[in-house]
């Protein structure tokens, strides 16, 4: 075995992915290219084609791979003991303190390549919507439990999917202008809005 293949993370493909995550959710999909992730990681070329056909399948896995681990944090607060009112409330200020001055690899994937990446790929298009998809179902059923415990306040005429896109919405819409107009003030909005929705 040579001295090279020895440095050769175990788990290559796991390696590869948290290496590109980190400098994409920086640099953004385009500006990154395949042999900054492969001397980064410190991969030889052939291990990348290995596992991934294209920076495109690439790009797809990573996005796959991130929602993979979001649903982990999201089960983790919804197993907490405590009334759906505060589940929520919780994923919203993760959310407000995570966005806040600046980004870095920990906060702006989603938020970097949803308008980058839309008119790009349909495969990574495709992966994020569904992690989208994900997150919403997820709010829905918070919601939900909020209107069965009376922790939530129910308003009239709105479904809880629907309510749950609203607010996903809108605070995806303020992490992108926050991002724009460098001031935390768009989020301070939404999250006081959110607040106020939430009864607190």
């Amino acid at each position: 075995m040579s001295a090279a293949s020895t440095t050769i993370p175990p788990d290559t493909k796991t390696h590869l992915l948290e290496t590109g995550y980190q400098l994409i959710s920086k640099k953004g999909f385009t500006a990154v290219g395949i042999k900054q992730i492969l001397d980064t990681a410190g991969i030889p070329k052939g291990s990348f084609y290995h596992y991934f056909a294209s920076k495109e399948a690439f790009g797809e896995a990573i996005i796959s791979h991130y929602f993979t681990d979001y649903k982990i944090r999201l089960d983790n607060i919804g197993r907490q003991k405590v009334n759906a009112q505060q589940k929520i409330y919780d994923y919203f200020q993760s959310w407000y303190d995570t966005q806040q001055n600046g980004c870095d690899h920990e906060k702006c994937l989603v938020v970097k390549l949803s308008a980058e990446v839309a008119d790009l790929s349909e495969p990574m298009r495709i992966a994020l919507n569904a992690g989208y998809q994900q997150t919403i179902s997820w709010l829905a059923e918070q919601i939900k439990a909020g209107w069965a415990d009376d922790s939530v306040p129910q308003p009239d005429n709105i479904a809880a999917e629907s309510m749950a896109k609203r607010w996903y919405f809108v605070w995806l819409g303020a992490s992108l202008i926050a991002k724009i107009s460098q001031t935390n003030t768009p989020l301070a909005e939404v999250w006081q809005m959110t607040t106020s929705q939430l009864g607190r």
